[in-house]
């Protein structure tokens, strides 16, 4: 007799079966053996045209959001090797906490705000750029080093009700695979500020994980829905922006800058 023919619903569900990846949750990874340095090179050593469009939403929103004297405890949640959040927050903040889990990022954060790489110039040009409350700051890179603060700590630790402004970039989305963390950590960081304290967001846009190095680090893909629904329950005035980049690495297409105010 013929061999009876393979159900096709059968075969793809083994095929899909075959690839399943197990969840990867932020305590499964050495965050230590973050490389900084290409991090840094890779990302960073130039102004991409992407990151100054997200400058220009967050200079913008906190221009508009905070008034001409208001001065607070700003934390970058999350800072690895990029200084311009911590930057866009300066003319509002007394101190800048820079929050930071990977100990190789904590070095690279010291040293850099002693001796800083050229290329924040630019960056911080662009943040200055025909907005007030920057340009009166001469020597950001040298005030930026007088206020800020590295310190260790793991996002999931985070207390509520602690900082009167924040930024939170391409972390919550880049530290696990598994929603429920992502979700977690979002939430978490708006927590941290105080009622009604503005803060602003970045995320990669349906990223599926990213080499730093040699080593691949996990992602959760997500996407202005999944956003929204982590931050509808302790955020108002909430507005999502899609900046397009599709060109800084594989898996993943653009970024999205999230702004508002704590509930």
């Amino acid at each position: 007799m013929p061999e009876a023919a393979e159900d096709p619903h059968v075969a793809v569900a083994a095929a899909v079966a075959d690839h399943v990846v197990d969840p990867v949750g932020n305590e499964d990874v050495d965050w230590d053996l973050f490389d900084s340095q290409a991090y840094f090179a890779h990302n960073y050593g130039t102004l991409r045209w992407d990151d100054a469009a997200i400058i220009k939403i967050i200079a913008d929103f906190f221009g508009a959001s905070l008034p001409d004297k208001f001065i607070g405890h700003a934390i970058d949640v999350g800072s690895g090797t990029n200084f311009y959040p911590a930057l866009a927050m300066l003319p509002y903040s007394f101190r800048v906490t820079l929050f930071e889990r990977a100990y190789s990022n904590r070095e690279w954060l010291s040293h850099s705000l002693e001796q800083p790489q050229s290329s924040w110039s630019d960056f911080w040009a662009e943040i200055a750029s025909g907005r007030r409350h920057y340009d009166r700051i001469t020597r950001p890179l040298e005030l930026l080093a007088d206020r800020a603060e590295v310190t260790k700590g793991n996002v999931f630790d985070l207390r509520p009700n602690r900082y009167n402004l924040g930024t939170m970039f391409f972390v919550a989305e880049s530290i696990t695979t598994r929603d429920d963390e992502f979700r977690r950590a979002t939430r978490l960081f708006v927590d941290s500020l105080v009622s009604g304290a503005p803060f602003a967001a970045a995320f990669m846009r349906n990223s599926s994980g990213y080499f730093v190095g040699n080593k691949r680090f996990p992602a959760c893909s997500v996407s202005e829905e999944d956003i929204r629904e982590a931050l509808d329950p302790v955020a108002r005035r909430l507005e999502i922006q899609t900046v397009a980049s599709d060109d800084l690495r594989d898996g993943y297409c653009g970024m999205m800058v999230a702004t508002g105010r704590k509930k």
